[in-house]
């Protein structure tokens, strides 16, 4: 991915991370977001990251990570361990979905997730009118090498979180950068949520 592409979600997550909070990033890619609160919100804690290149990329900016998969399970984690688990553009990757929330909200006092949202108008477009599976900034693989595995909208997580009873603390709707409030499910391309039991 180019090193231009900006991860405007970053803000919001950085906004409602507390200030001082004890913080698991789980699929933490490179890095960034960890060193971002580490030094906007004086964070401290750990990324999980499974990537040998991004584990590497995280020791080089001084971030303590670990190297594994987070399906396998948080068992080294205690209960309620962390103010705030989060999972960034990374619950849409994993095969065991449900499983994996139900972990994150016992190790996390809370959790943040981002995803991209699959009923934006142009992924209903792109398949619809196009017939063919969507690429676009946001999601720029192609049907045959993207790590997306679960293609879910803002509702759809909505519905999960009220059937799971999981509480959702308050959402944030993104299309370029900017927050979306009407019609959020058509016109967002990214959702913020904050949840806990």
């Amino acid at each position: 991915m180019s090193t231009n592409y900006v991860r405007p979600d970053f803000d919001v997550v950085t906004d409602w991370v507390p200030r001082g909070a004890s913080v698991l990033d789980l699929g933490c890619g490179d890095g960034e977001l960890l060193a971002r609160l580490q030094r906007e919100r004086d964070t401290k804690g750990y990324g999980v990251e499974i990537n040998d290149g991004s584990v590497l990329a995280c020791m080089a900016r001084g971030i303590n990570v670990l190297q594994g998969n987070i399906e396998s399970g948080l068992n080294l984690f205690e209960d309620a361990a962390f103010d705030v688990v989060i999972l960034s553009q990374t619950l849409q990757a994993t095969r065991h979905t449900e499983a994996l929330v139900r972990e994150v909200l016992r190790v996390g006092k809370s959790a943040i997730v981002t995803l991209p949202n699959f009923g934006h108008w142009s992924v209903r477009w792109q398949l619809g009118i196009g017939g063919r599976m969507p690429v676009s900034k946001r999601l720029p693989y192609q049907w045959y090498d993207t790590p997306n595995v679960h293609f879910s909208t803002i509702t759809d997580f909505d519905v999960f979180c009220q059937e799971k009873s999981i509480a959702v603390e308050r959402r944030a709707v993104l299309a370029g950068g900017t927050a979306v409030n009407f019609l959020p499910n058509l016109r967002g391309e990214t959702a913020v949520f904050q949840i806990r039991r």
